[in-house]
């Protein structure tokens, strides 16, 4: 979980670099990561992707969806908030 939380973290921050109208700062973008990156890897875990590693192995495989799933979570969770605060501004 650790694992999908500062993925998710660092997928947000790279998300609202590569997307700067998106961006919501340097702590926003953290703190929609960290959200997104526990919700992807759980969703992913709950899908079944990885197997039995998306369940919290702590192999390879494992780590590896983990990053995964919270990096692109992040990612998504960003672009969705950011896409939202400048439909209403």
């Amino acid at each position: 979980m650790i694992i999908q939380l500062v993925s998710g973290a660092v997928g947000g921050n790279i998300a609202g670099g590569l997307f700067k109208n998106l961006s919501l700062g340097t702590l926003g973008n953290s703190i929609a990561g960290i959200i997104g990156g526990g919700l992807g890897g759980q969703l992913l875990g709950m899908l079944g992707v990885g197997g039995a590693e998306a369940a919290g192995g702590l192999d390879l495989a494992g780590i590896l969806t983990s990053v995964a799933g919270g990096g692109v979570g992040g990612g998504v969770l960003l672009a969705v908030v950011g896409l939202v605060k400048k439909l209403i501004k």
